[in-house]
């Protein structure tokens, strides 16, 4: 099962890097100096990006675990 660890590990690694992308988008919008409704919306979108790099990465840690349970 040393093949779902790796997958796994890929995985929340991409998670990981979607996370860093966010903080980057959420950044540029800070200094876009966008009036609140935009800068809402702008971060509005940016929230949908890092629940998906989340979750990403917690699926990711579920196939590291599940496949050290089963190694």
């Amino acid at each position: 099962m040393g093949w779902l660890i790796w997958i796994g590990t890929c995985l929340s690694l991409l998670g990981v890097g979607g996370l860093f992308w966010c903080i980057v988008l959420a950044m540029k919008a800070r200094r876009a100096g966008l009036d609140d409704a935009a800068m809402r919306g702008r971060l509005q979108q940016v929230v949908i990006y890092n629940m998906a790099a989340l979750g990403v990465s917690a699926l990711g840690l579920m196939l590291v675990v599940a496949g050290i349970v089963m190694d």
